[in-house]
């Protein structure tokens, strides 16, 4: 079969790659129907991660089930399943408290911009639909690998409570599903950080109140002037630039929840995210939690 490949800097070959095949009882083999670029992917791509090595591509993913291993009884050949870039048991203590993606046995799955992908773990990491979906739903779909669960949880870690005010910082594709997460939250105002028109129309047709073209201090002068000094309840940081992470300065005024979108898996139909507080200890909490900004 052929595949994507990133050799280096702004180098994708579309090349020769072997069939994967079942390597343990735990395994799965799907028919990919839809995988993506994620923003991710730009890092190596732009040569700022470096690439060792010819590497494949792809860690956003949904397909048909073809094969499964002996010890896989979750899934069966035919389904239409999503899975996420980190495969988990859903099994060990990190998983049972919802941090799948920090898996004691996780595995990475970074080879999906391909006809066919093996998974590891395929029990803890595999979702199926009731029923396989029409074409027109799997870019739907597709979401529910990555960036839908990275804004979900990103909202679920800020603590984002019916009426509350939310700032998104960034208007990506996380930024846009954590503005969506807010509002099927109860958020009562969803202030994006956004400069690009198209963005913005789809920020407030999922949800989104007020748009704020302002960075840095403007920023932050910008929102506390929308909420009467006070700022905001909860903060979404959705970009991972040294930039939109000094805009966790956002909500002065009060004690929230600041979140940082970061690592997160389908397998918990949230996400996950690494929250960081705002004091100057950044002291990072067991298994990539939640900490309050109090």
């Amino acid at each position: 079969m052929r595949g994507a490949v990133l050799y280096g800097p702004r180098d994708v070959r579309f090349e020769e790659r072997e069939v994967p095949k079942i390597i343990k009882p735990t395994d799965a083999i799907i028919r990919i129907s839809a995988t993506c670029v994620c923003g991710s992917d730009l890092w190596p791509y732009r040569g700022i991660n470096p690439i060792p090595q010819p590497t494949p591509m792809g860690h956003e993913y949904c397909g048909i089930v073809e094969e499964v291993g002996s010890a896989v009884t979750s899934i069966k050949p035919g389904q239409f399943v999503i899975g996420s870039f980190f495969a988990s048991d859903n099994n060990c203590p990190n998983c049972q408290i919802g941090y799948q993606s920090s898996c004691q046995h996780k595995e990475f799955v970074g080879d999906a911009q391909a006809p066919v992908v093996r998974i590891p773990l395929a029990n803890g990491t595999l979702v199926a639909t009731p029923d396989v979906p029409s074409a027109d739903m799997i870019p739907s779909l597709l979401t529910l690998s990555d960036v839908m669960g990275t804004g979900w949880f990103a909202a679920d870690a800020a603590n984002v409570k019916p009426g509350a005010t939310v700032a998104v910082v960034g208007d990506g594709a996380v930024g846009l599903l954590g503005v969506l997460s807010a509002k099927q939250m109860g958020a009562g105002r969803i202030i994006v950080m956004s400069r690009h028109e198209s963005r913005q129309k789809l920020a407030r047709e999922f949800g989104a109140t007020d748009i704020v073209p302002e960075r840095g201090d403007e920023a932050v002068t910008r929102i506390k002037d929308l909420t009467a000094g006070i700022g905001a309840d909860s903060v979404l940081e959705c970009v991972g630039t040294q930039e939109s992470m000094a805009q966790r300065c956002v909500p002065p005024a009060r004690a929230g929840r600041w979140a940082m979108s970061a690592s997160r898996t389908a397998s918990s139909s949230t996400g996950k995210s690494c929250s960081t507080p705002t004091s100057t200890s950044m002291a990072a909490p067991p298994r990539c939690g939640a900490t309050s900004l109090n």
